[in-house]
């Protein structure tokens, strides 16, 4: 082999290694976060708000800063074998680690989305259950960043199954029962500061 080939297939050899291991890397953080539940196969749900587009700032009126309701959600792309339907939002720069703002499950695979101000209940008419966020209180809590700018996740999971788990379950909770269940997953991010 000469010495270019031999060059150029170290460069190759390189380039798919590195991809390879920032893969393997995201893998693994995803799973320090008890987040990877999704296999390749795992379809891919648009979840969007008439609030704020992706990458955007969240309007005050959905903070503590503000009136602290929940945003209108909307999605579509839902698996026609979904069960029930899963949203955790939370905020990964909060300084103390990952902050929960919302953890709300079994929702019924009919809807195709949320309306502004989800009652701060346990449950709701549907059958769908809310879980504790890290307030300690049942439904969504605005973003209240302590300071600098934070991103805010809301991530939707279609699932096989309804979960058999009680009002007031914490995200680790629904995380956990969620694992080999999700048919698809989409995300919508949102930044606030004060």
């Amino acid at each position: 082999m000469s010495s270019v080939r031999y060059f150029l297939f170290l460069a190759a050899a390189l380039v798919v290694s590195a991809c390879g291991g920032a893969k393997e890397q995201n893998r693994s953080a995803a799973k320090q976060t008890g987040e990877d539940m999704t296999t390749s196969s795992a379809e891919k749900i648009v979840l969007t708000s008439p609030a704020f587009k992706e990458g955007e700032k969240i309007p005050k009126k959905y903070t503590c800063d503000g009136s602290d309701i929940s945003p209108a959600l909307d999605w579509n792309s839902v698996p026609a074998q979904t069960k029930g339907l899963a949203l955790i939002a939370d905020d990964p720069d909060a300084p103390m680690g990952t902050w929960v703002h919302w953890v709300i499950f079994n929702i019924p695979p009919t809807l195709t989305g949320l309306p502004e101000n989800v009652p701060a209940k346990d449950s709701l008419p549907d059958g769908t259950l809310q879980g504790k966020n890290d307030f300690r209180n049942y439904g969504y809590g605005g973003p209240c960043p302590p300071g600098g700018t934070h991103r805010y996740f809301f991530k939707l999971y279609a699932l096989d199954t309804m979960l058999k788990l009680p009002a007031g379950s914490k995200k680790s909770e629904v995380v956990k029962a969620m694992q080999g269940h999700v048919l698809a997953e989409g995300a919508l991010m949102g930044r606030y500061s004060r």
